[in-house]
């Protein structure tokens, strides 16, 4: 899964919530990195606030945090039983999607020779299909079976590899390469996958963080949750309200306003999920002292080279969300902004300028800021 460079916490005064801040200082570079504000607003006149309860731990390569409350005189389990429910659902998704994991269902499968298959899990089949629709969506740019080259270029399980492949070790990996390799069966319970040619490699990591939160979220809803807010290293999904009666907030910054400015946008996240992919979180630096992104792109198999530093994206699902996110930002800048306004796409993008950045948006993502705007 993917891992922050940098992964800061801040408490601020009782109307903030702590989270984690993609940036870096040191190198300009690393001011490509997204600020994720989670606010808490206080509302005029509001009575004394709810109680909020805050849950956490490690998953997924990095930290995850779930604040919730309940409604007046709404009685919800005991949050060590929440606690419980939500550490062993966030295991259920490692076991069925993490490569770092030998026994995964994932794992298994990218080990079977072609033409075998497999029966796996609803969570894993959903996750799948959500990639294959996302694949089209993005114009083949997220594409999960990117996994050969992803590991030819050292940033799947094994570390060791600091160095470019070479171009006969790109040429055989394609081969395997492509959603046409792989055959997903829904019909049949449990879904069937199958293997269609030799070495395919799936690599769930762009989408399956987002599907995490989502789980998340479920197993909170299930126990009678109505208000909360879930984030995973940084991807994030609320419903409701906050402990001040305001629905959750969440602040996004450009890289140089990072240093105590306030968010230059704010949206609420009532039923709504925000998830960011950028080139600060995972990199190598080869021979030549060249950084190398950890996102390929699926036609040159190589890191992208774009000006783009990070892409946001709202959506009604984290994992939504999530694999969109990372498609666009392996379009770039223009591309990704066209898919945008041809799917009616809520997207937030930071570019690098040379000496700078800035920032463009969709038009959907404008409706948004506008509505949270009119609303306040």
């Amino acid at each position: 899964m993917k891992n922050a460079v940098v992964e800061t916490w801040l408490w601020r005064a009782a109307g903030i919530l702590p989270l984690p801040v993609l940036w870096a200082r040191c190198r300009q570079w690393l001011w490509a990195g997204l600020l994720v504000c989670m606010l808490l607003l206080t509302a005029c006149g509001a009575e004394k606030p709810l109680a909020v309860q805050v849950l956490g731990g490690e998953t997924m390569g990095t930290r995850y945090t779930v604040k919730y409350l309940a409604e007046p005189g709404q009685s919800l389990p005991a949050a060590a039983l929440l606690h419980r429910q939500i550490e062993a659902a966030l295991q259920e998704v490692n076991r069925q999607m993490s490569t770092y994991q030998a026994d995964s269902e994932i794992s298994r499968f990218n080990r079977l020779p072609g033409g075998e298959g497999m029966p796996i899990s609803d969570g894993f089949a959903t996750v799948l299909a959500e990639a294959q629709t996302l694949n089209r969506s993005t114009r083949g740019a997220l594409d999960v079976s990117i996994g050969p080259v992803v590991n030819l270029w050292g940033f799947g399980p094994d570390k060791s590899i600091a160095r470019a492949p070479e171009a006969a070790q790109l040429a055989a990996a394609a081969k395997a390469v492509g959603l046409d390799k792989i055959r997903l069966n829904r019909a049949q319970q449990p879904a069937r996958l199958d293997k269609l040619a030799d070495g395919v490699y799936l690599d769930l990591s762009a989408i399956a963080k987002g599907f995490g939160v989502d789980r998340v979220a479920q197993v909170l809803e299930e126990n009678g949750v109505r208000h909360y807010l879930v984030e995973i290293g940084g991807e994030l999904r609320g419903r409701g309200h906050n402990a001040q009666g305001q629905p959750w907030q969440v602040g996004i910054e450009q890289p140089q306003m990072a240093q105590g400015q306030a968010a230059q946008v704010v949206l609420p996240l009532d039923n709504r999920a925000l998830a960011t992919s950028g080139d600060y979180r995972n990199f190598h630096t080869d021979a030549q002292g060249r950084r190398l992104s950890h996102i390929i792109h699926p036609q040159t198999m190589a890191p992208i080279t774009h000006q783009l530093a990070s892409v946001s994206v709202v959506a009604d699902s984290t994992m939504r969300a999530d694999g969109l996110a990372t498609g666009l930002f392996v379009l770039g800048e223009q591309e990704a902004l066209a898919v945008a306004e041809e799917q009616d796409l809520a997207v937030f993008l930071i570019i690098h300028t040379g000496d700078g950045f800035r920032s463009e948006m969709s038009s959907a993502f404008r409706r948004l800021l506008a509505e949270s705007q009119a609303a306040h």
